[in-house]
């Protein structure tokens, strides 16, 4: 069996997340694993029929895991201007860029951790097209702090954080200084909470939301949840798939 919560682990956080899945195991019916996976590609993580937790991002969840695997609930993370069980995606500049309109970094380089994140490519994309232009330069770093840290380092000029992965960046990294926020995406759901087909949802949400509960109001600000928010997967569906990066922007 497989349990993990990748979305948000670095060295900060790790000690955290490993009390939270020992809370959830607790609180468990049934058998589950004693420690979080962490080795291993995510995908084998996400898609496993012997998943018993793990937390994905909204695209990988939309565009290839509805109807393979299970909801279980989505995170609060108590990020100011979204509702509840909703996220969004943060514009990152460096402090001593002058320029103050998102459309002058259209043929930037973008920084974007994975070409299936909702939060660092199809986030980006979708508010882009709704001002009427399109990223046409995007660099792919692998992570949302690698992103930060290519900005950082003058390698690319924009790029688009999850306001969690932020919130992270600004509390540890001391790069963050030399950057600003530009501007913010539209909230969309978070990354959901999953679990394999024929597990008891129920039973995996309440364990999951007691754990949290029972963390210390410090533990929580460390890894920034707060409780669970049921979200259909309709409203995950509604967001529009972008494009690969680098494919032809669709007119229309």
């Amino acid at each position: 069996m497989i349990a993990s919560l990748p979305m948000y682990e670095r060295r900060e956080t790790a000690e955290t997340l490993d009390a939270l899945w020992a809370g959830v195991h607790l609180r468990l019916p049934f058998n589950a694993p004693d420690w979080l996976t962490r080795e291993g590609c995510l995908w084998d993580h996400w898609g496993n029929p012997n998943l018993v937790l793990s937390q994905t991002c909204g695209l990988p969840y939309r565009a290839r895991l509805i109807g393979k695997m299970q909801l279980v609930a989505s995170p609060d993370n108590r990020l100011s201007g979204c509702p509840a069980g909703h996220y969004n995606s943060v514009f990152v500049v460096r402090r001593d860029d002058p320029r103050s309109d998102l459309a002058a970094f259209a043929d930037a380089p973008l920084a974007y951790n994975e070409p299936l994140s909702q939060s660092g490519w199809a986030a980006p994309y979708n508010h882009a097209a709704g001002l009427g232009f399109a990223f046409s330069n995007p660099v792919y770093t692998g992570a949302h702090v690698n992103s930060a840290r290519t900005l950082a380092e003058g390698r690319v000029d924009i790029a688009c954080i999850d306001a969690v992965s932020w919130r992270l960046i600004q509390r540890h990294d001391a790069h963050a200084s030399t950057l600003r926020e530009l501007g913010r995406t539209a909230p969309t759901p978070a990354p959901p909470f999953i679990t394999a087909q024929g597990r008891d949802v129920a039973a995996i949400a309440a364990a999951l939301c007691g754990a949290i509960d029972a963390l210390t109001p410090e533990a929580r600000d460390i890894i920034g949840l707060y409780g669970l928010v049921q979200i259909p997967n309709a409203q995950y569906l509604a967001i529009p798939n972008p494009p690969e990066p680098g494919a032809p922007r669709q007119n229309g």
